[in-house]
């Protein structure tokens, strides 16, 4: 399974008799699947529809979705109620007209309200069904745009992190040769320090100073970190190889490498092995970074 982003656009639009209608679909980072989704007033009932078939092809990532509707103007049709046109005149020949009151005419019988009718596309059912499958068939097509646009960015960024992972395995390994770390250096760096401490002041207790550079020695020991690191270094190419949304875990790590790396330099008692670490630290906070836009 490939690796996806949380960035991408897209858009898709289309006619459906007088609408003319456009989804505009925009996704960035985000902790889960955070929707925001804007209708045109009237068609709140596609909202149930579009979340369904977002969260079905989104797994994280804060998206907008909006939908566009334009009516295009038209000339309403007339129609002629003929039944009940027929039924009045039906009715008035039954009818003695006093002296003086003119008999209806055909414009009168027009104005009775339901003899003329005038019939407009909007209150058309079946155009309205017809929209409704429209709009959701060009919401499907956008998400697909979408989901190709975030994996080809995905593609992108699995290259930039798999090359970040790589070097800091490079780093940590580097780590793992200095020569600064190798218990005869630190023998000597301590063995410098307790002779200078000896020099200042000969009340000094060497026993003590003996079990104090023994902690010392113990606490500038870097083999756990670099264990760890390797363990998180292997972890994230495991979760690289198997694609998929797997964001929050390589965020996980990217933490856990950020925090070994920070103790590394703490122990780190020599120049040259805190310069390893500095780089270290500063691959795991680019790392961390990208991580940041990982489906």
């Amino acid at each position: 399974m490939t690796l996806r982003s949380m960035t991408g656009f897209a858009r898709e639009a289309g006619d459906t008799g007088p609408y003319r209608w456009a989804w505009e679909i925009k996704t960035v980072n985000g902790r889960g699947l955070d929707l925001r989704l804007r209708l045109p007033p009237g068609h709140e009932a596609l909202g149930e529809m579009a979340r369904q078939l977002i969260g079905k092809a989104l797994g994280r990532g804060t998206c907008h979705a909006s939908l566009s509707l334009a009516r295009a103007e038209q000339t309403p049709v007339a129609r002629i109620n003929t039944a009940l046109l027929n039924g009045l005149i039906d009715s008035l020949r039954g009818i003695t007209l006093p002296a003086g009151i003119a008999s209806a005419t055909l414009d009168g019988l027009l104005s009775v309200r339901g003899v003329v009718e005038i019939i407009d596309d909007a209150d058309d059912e079946a155009l309205l069904a017809r929209l409704a499958a429209d709009v959701e068939a060009g919401l499907s097509r956008a998400l697909e745009a979408l989901v190709a646009a975030r994996t080809a960015e995905g593609e992108a960024l699995a290259a930039v992190l798999s090359a970040q992972i790589d070097r800091i395995a490079e780093l940590a390994a580097a780590a793992e040769a200095c020569p600064a770390r190798q218990p005869e250096a630190i023998k000597a760096r301590l063995a410098a320090q307790v002779a200078a401490l000896l020099d200042s002041d000969r009340r000094l207790d060497e026993t003590r100073l003996y079990q104090e550079a023994v902690l010392i020695a113990a606490k500038a020991d870097i083999r756990e970190e670099l264990d760890r690191i390797k363990s998180h270094v292997e972890s994230v190419r495991a979760l690289l190889a198997e694609g998929g949304v797997i964001g929050r875990r390589l965020d996980f790590l990217a933490q856990e490498l950020s925090r070994e790396a920070n103790t590394l330099c703490a122990k780190a008692g020599d120049a040259s092995l805190t310069a390893i670490g500095l780089d270290l630290k500063t691959v795991v906070e680019q790392f961390r970074e990208q991580v940041q836009n990982v489906e």
